[in-house]
C-alpha cells in the first residue's frame, strides 16, 4: 500500500481508530478517536488517545486530519484532545448540520448555536478530494446509519466505511436512530460496492460473533460482496430493509448514546463550564 495504517482498538466501545499515515511526507490523518468515558462517574480519560498521540510523536508524523465518519453513539470522540496535542483539522461530512438540528430539538438546545458558530473546522461536500500529504483521497457519503455518515476512500486502496458496515459475519449497521434509514443504507452499501474487489475496508467496529475467537478491523470489497450475512450481491433490498428493520425494533439503545451525541455532534467539545465552575451533560428524561 502507498499509504501507512495503524489501527488502535478500544475493548471498553469494540472500536477501531486509524492513523493513515503518507511515508513521502510523514503527514497523517487520524480517524474515528475514542475518549474514554465512565458513565457511573461521568468522568472521561485519554488513555486511548494517548496510545495515538505517541504514535504520531515516534513515528515523526504531523496531523493534518482529524476525521469522523459520522456522530458516533456509542463512544465519545477525542478530537478535541488529539487536536490539542498533535494539530490538524476536525472534519466531517456537510450533513452534520442535519444530526445538529435533529438532536438539538431532543435536547432543546438553541439550534441557532451551530448554525451560528459550526465546532467542526471542515464540512467536506459530497465526493469531495483531498489530500493526506501526497495521498490523494475522497469521500463517499453513506447514509443510512445516520445522515451525515461519510466513508473515506484513500490512495484508491482502502476505504475507511465507519459503521456502514462490519465484518461479512455480523453484518451491517443498525439503522433506526433518529433520520437513519434502512433503505437509503442499502444504496448506500451498493455504492461501496462499486469500489475494486481488491480494495481493503476499514471498519469502526467488531463484535466478535459467536463462532470466531479474534477481532478483526479489515475487509475487502470482494469478501464483503460474497459473504455479508445482511448485504451481498444477491441481496434484494426490499428483503434487507424487511430484515433490518425487524432486528432493529429488538436492539436496545447503546448505552452511551445520551452523554455521546451532545459531545460529538460539537466536534468533541465539552460544555461550558456553569457559574460553579462544573460542566454539565443533559439528558431527556423519558423521551425515548
Amino acid at each position: 500500500m502507498n499509504a501507512i495504517v495503524q489501527d488502535f482498538f478500544d475493548e471498553n466501545t469494540n472500536t477501531f481508530s486509524y492513523v493513515v499515515a503518507d511515508p513521502a511526507t510523514k503527514k497523517c490523518a487520524i480517524i474515528d478517536s475514542v475518549l474514554d468515558y465512565d458513565a457511573a462517574s461521568a468522568t472521561t480519560q485519554t488513555y486511548n488517545a494517548d496510545k495515538i498521540v505517541q504514535y504520531v510523536l515516534e513515528n515523526s508524523l504531523s496531523v493534518e486530519w482529524i476525521l469522523e465518519t459520522h456522530v458516533h453513539a456509542d463512544h465519545f470522540t477525542a478530537s478535541q484532545y488529539l487536536k490539542a496535542k498533535l494539530g490538524g483539522k476536525v472534519a466531517i461530512s456537510h450533513n452534520i448540520t442535519i444530526v445538529q438540528e435533529t438532536f438539538s430539538a431532543i435536547y432543546n438546545f438553541d439550534v441557532k448555536y451551530f448554525n451560528s458558530h459550526q465546532s467542526f473546522d471542515y464540512l467536506f461536500d459530497d465526493h469531495e478530494t483531498f489530500n493526506i500529504g501526497a495521498l490523494e483521497a475522497y469521500n463517499i457519503p453513506t447514509p443510512g446509519h445516520t445522515p451525515a455518515c461519510l466513508s473515506y476512500v484513500i490512495a484508491n486502496e482502502a476505504v475507511f466505511v465507519g459503521d456502514t458496515l462490519f465484518m461479512p459475519d455480523y453484518g451491517t449497521a443498525r439503522c433506526d436512530f433518529p433520520k437513519g434509514s434502512a433503505s437509503t443504507l442499502y444504496d448506500s452499501v451498493q455504492k461501496l460496492y462499486q469500489l475494486a474487489d481488491d480494495t481493503k475496508i476499514y471498519l469502526c467496529h467488531d463484535y466478535l460473533p459467536e463462532g470466531r475467537s479474534k477481532f478483526c478491523s479489515i475487509s475487502s470489497i470482494a469478501e464483503q460482496k460474497s459473504r455479508n450475512i445482511h448485504i451481498n450481491t444477491q441481496t434484494d433490498k426490499q428483503a434487507f430493509v424487511e430484515m433490518r428493520n425487524h432486528r432493529d425494533a429488538r436492539l436496545a439503545m447503546p448505552k452511551l448514546i445520551l452523554p455521546a451525541i451532545q459531545i460529538n455532534m460539537d466536534a468533541g467539545k465539552f460544555p461550558e463550564p456553569e457559574s460553579n465552575g462544573v460542566r454539565y451533560l443533559k439528558l431527556p428524561l423519558n423521551y425515548f
